[in-house]
């Protein structure tokens, strides 16, 4: 009989034991997933879609956002949510402005432009070299007349709107320009999505010079919204749900510089020869088109390489 009893007790006292753990494991779960976004509804784990908050208050490029403006802020509100929800494209533009950036924010300064236009290049490409389906090209989006125009070389074997300060130089003109002629930095940058063209025309038809309170394409009309909503991300990481450490971001790459004034006839000898890969020529000097490069009498360009570890 005793040891029906102790055994009885310690049946009993093992399912006490198992009961506060698996309590224990119950309540850290729900802490962990409160902590990562997520939620337990009948002891399943799922995903909180939460709402991304909006300032009271917003300037882009030093001028007051009106979002006292119950259109204004819906607009916003819509562009913040995509960029929020967005989680892959988003990530990766943060980490890519690890490398970016620094180029971008330092030709702004040289230009004495505001620093929120780098994310005109955040918009337009995600700090990526692509191509659109419009053929625009590069980190900006440069079409090849409009690239000519700005200065920037394109031909078989060199396109500049592949070279991210060369591109961003362009750009300064392209959107100071456009700012000398329509007033603010926001129509400036509504200019560069539409075209100065269709920017005039819409001004003329409408009477109106503010971008919000202007009627735009949907593209047009989404675009500079788009913009301020990567800037709120990426001013407050950590109120928009990124958790990415600094030392998490794309560093830059540490280059020397080889400055050639002469044609190259053959660029994987050419790569040879100066102790770099093919691979590393493509990836830092993306510009280069073609396996050779004609070089005018009087014209030098310079090719980046990596810098050897001492």
């Amino acid at each position: 009989m005793e040891k029906k009893n102790i055994w009885a007790i310690s049946v009993a006292s093992a399912l006490i034991v198992v009961a506060v753990l698996a309590t224990v494991v119950l309540l850290v779960g729900k802490s962990t997933a409160k902590e990562s976004g997520e939620s337990v509804v009948n002891n399943h784990y799922v995903n909180v879609i939460a709402n991304p908050p909006l300032p009271d208050t917003m300037t882009f490029c030093g001028e007051k956002v009106p979002l006292d403006n119950e259109m204004v802020r819906e607009a916003l509100d819509r562009e913040l949510t995509t960029v929020c929800y967005q989680h892959s494209t988003t990530l990766m533009c943060l980490k890519r402005s690890g490398r970016c950036f620094p180029v971008i924010e330092r030709v702004l300064r040289e230009n004495g432009m505001p620093q929120d236009l780098k994310y005109v290049c955040v918009a337009e490409s995600s700090l990526a070299n692509v191509t659109s389906s419009a053929s625009a090209v590069g980190y900006w989006q440069f079409l090849e007349n409009t690239a000519k125009i700005y200065g920037l070389e394109v031909r078989t074997e060199v396109d500049q709107r592949y070279d991210l300060e060369v591109s961003t130089r362009a750009a300064c003109k392209y959107l100071k320009n456009a700012k000398n002629k329509f007033g603010t930095w926001a129509m400036a940058a509504a200019a560069y999505n539409r075209g100065e063209g269709g920017v005039q025309a819409a001004v003329n038809s409408q009477s109106q010079n503010e971008y919000w309170n202007m009627y735009f394409n949907p593209e047009t009309a989404r675009y500079v919204y788009r913009i301020m909503a990567y800037k709120l991300v990426f001013e407050n990481p950590q109120i928009y749900g990124v958790r990415l450490k600094d030392n998490e971001k794309y560093h830059p790459w540490n280059c020397e510089n080889i400055t050639v004034d002469s044609t190259i006839t053959d660029m994987y000898a050419f790569c040879k020869n100066n102790g770099m890969t093919y691979k590393e020529l493509k990836e830092l000097n993306p510009w280069i088109r073609s396996t050779k490069l004609t070089v005018s009498s009087g014209k030098s360009y310079t090719i980046k390489k990596l810098a050897k570890h001492k």
